[in-house]
């Protein structure tokens, strides 16, 4: 009876080790990504290019945070497209270092194609997190544009793979 006591609460205490090791899980980290782009709604049009972002965070909790990141879109048909974001992320742990995420926030882009056209819109995204160690995650993700450049009915989707570096 004593045994099984002893390890029942042994094993609550390896599951409880992770959590308390994250408790201190606030501040600043930066990261980027790298993936492909593309342009929805394009009819005939070379419409996927290699995409990439870099940005920065600040974690308000294990389960909030806030990034602002630039994000080249890619080049579609010489017309290349970039963003300015801010996104709040929810983080949902499913395992000790394992956890899905969903983003949600604004961005100011620009498409270039001899002229400039430039606009706000919604961006949104989801994806997977692993935290390899405390200071280091990996994600895996897809997050859309809309009114990409202004323009209402452009949108691009990315998905891509990336890293994070926590500050601690």
């Amino acid at each position: 009876m004593k045994s099984a006591a002893v390890i029942v609460g042994l094993t609550a205490a390896v599951f409880a080790l992770p959590a308390a090791a994250q408790a201190d899980s606030t501040g600043l980290y930066v990261g980027a990504s790298i993936g492909q782009s593309k342009l929805r709604d394009c009819d005939g049009c070379d419409n996927k290019d290699t995409a990439w972002r870099l940005l920065g965070g600040y974690q308000l909790n294990r389960n909030f945070s806030a990034e602002v990141g630039y994000h080249n879109l890619g080049d579609f048909g010489g017309a290349k497209a970039n963003a300015w974001e801010l996104v709040g992320v929810g983080l949902f742990p499913v395992a000790n270092q394992f956890g899905i995420y969903g983003k949600l926030g604004g961005h100011h882009s620009e498409v270039k194609n001899g002229a400039s056209e430039t606009g706000n819109g919604l961006t949104y995204g989801a994806g997977l997190q692993y935290d390899i160690m405390p200071a280091l995650g990996l994600r895996g993700e897809w997050q859309r544009y809309d009114k990409v450049g202004g323009v209402s009915d452009s949108k691009i989707d990315v998905l891509s793979i990336g890293a994070l570096w926590r500050f601690r």
